[in-house]
């Protein structure tokens, strides 16, 4: 049975790569485009921070993936992850930023439909609705930080070369703590349709557990980290260079803005903390590092009159994001067609 699964997860391992390629450049790809970091440093930093963002914080957007569609055939999970893979690996072959959460929810729509099994129109619609609130709220963020670094400049006189050696070390603890969030926020799309099928057990060493959903997390984490230090240069160029002319301040910016939204949407015990007060909360969905940084770019480039962003590519962006999850539906779909019919594999109970 192990060595079947493993054979099924070779999907969302593909998924995670294809994840950590695409992603890795809305952690460091301003840091890298405005050459501050190089980029083995950043590849290093982000694999490392992403494994442990996945394996203890990634629990939670999980849940949400799950009740979107609770996949309870090995081969049917292997074929959504497969689906969303090929999706977000063909987009990102012709350098586009791609949504890997709105690949993952297009297929298991996809299976959702091919099932006979209801969707969950209200997780749906509050998973929609971040794929709004997402790039809205890192883009006011960013303004925010932007303003208030800008009035801290013109109040505090730093030298230059302080400031650039400042600059450079908070863009290596930002792009720790964005590498650590998007793996807590977006292990859920490489490994949250395999949780339900999942044949793995508790693991405990000298008084260290992990769980088997979070060993099955670490197997995903991983993947992204491979996928960050092999094949995410192309992508480091379109965020790192195409989009607005950074300075390494803006660099900055736009890696922390994109950072805590990532984080706000996958943190636990924030939501927890905030509704022991009575206070409102964002809820725990994967959301797409995509939008968020170029929310905060657009967000930066409004705050500095708009001249400076490139709008032809940011609309080529947002066709990809149209396009994401419906072609994912599709191949999701039909895929699963071909593997029940000419495979004779159980998709689903």
């Amino acid at each position: 049975m192990d060595a079947i699964f493993f054979l099924f997860l070779s999907s969302g391992l593909f998924l995670g790569w294809s994840l950590g390629a695409n992603d890795a450049a809305n952690i460091f790809g301003t840091a890298v485009g405005s050459r501050m970091i190089k980029f083995r440093t950043a590849a290093g930093i982000a694999s490392v921070f992403v494994i442990l963002g996945a394996v203890y914080a990634g629990g939670g957007t999980s849940q949400t993936l799950v009740s979107l569609g609770e996949i309870n055939a090995l081969a049917g999970a292997f074929m959504v992850a497969l689906s969303a893979a090929l999706t977000v690996y063909w987009l990102v072959s012709s350098g586009l930023l791609v949504s890997t959460s709105q690949a993952i929810v297009g297929a298991i729509i996809g299976w959702n439909i091919f099932a006979g099994k209801d969707t969950d129109w209200g997780i749906l619609s509050t998973i929609v609705s971040s794929w709004i609130s997402c790039p809205l709220l890192s883009g006011v963020i960013a303004v925010m930080t932007y303003f208030a670094i800008k009035h801290l400049l013109r109040h505090c006189r730093v030298h230059l070369v302080s400031q650039y050696s400042w600059v450079r070390i908070g863009l290596v603890v930002i792009a720790a703590f964005g590498a650590y969030a998007l793996g807590a926020n977006n292990i859920a799309n490489v490994m949250g349709v395999f949780v339900e099928s999942s044949p793995l057990h508790d693991w405990s060493f000298h008084g260290f557990t992990l769980s088997k959903v979070q060993i099955l997390f670490l197997i995903g984490g991983i993947s992204i980290a491979s996928g960050i230090v092999t094949y995410s240069h192309k992508t480091i160029q379109t965020v790192g260079n195409s989009l607005m002319k950074m300075t390494p301040i803006i660099a900055w910016i736009i890696v922390f803005s994109q950072s805590v939204v990532l984080f706000l949407f996958a943190s636990q015990g924030l939501k927890n903390f905030l509704e022991s007060w009575g206070m409102p909360s964002l809820p725990l969905v994967p959301v797409s590092s995509s939008q968020a940084v170029l929310g905060a770019f657009i967000g930066i480039g409004l705050a500095k009159g708009g001249r400076d962003v490139n709008w032809l590519a940011v609309l080529k962006i947002i066709a990809g994001w149209i396009v994401t999850p419906i072609v994912s539906a599709i191949v999701c779909f039909v895929s699963l067609f071909f593997l029940e019919n000419v495979f004779n594999q159980v998709v689903y109970h």
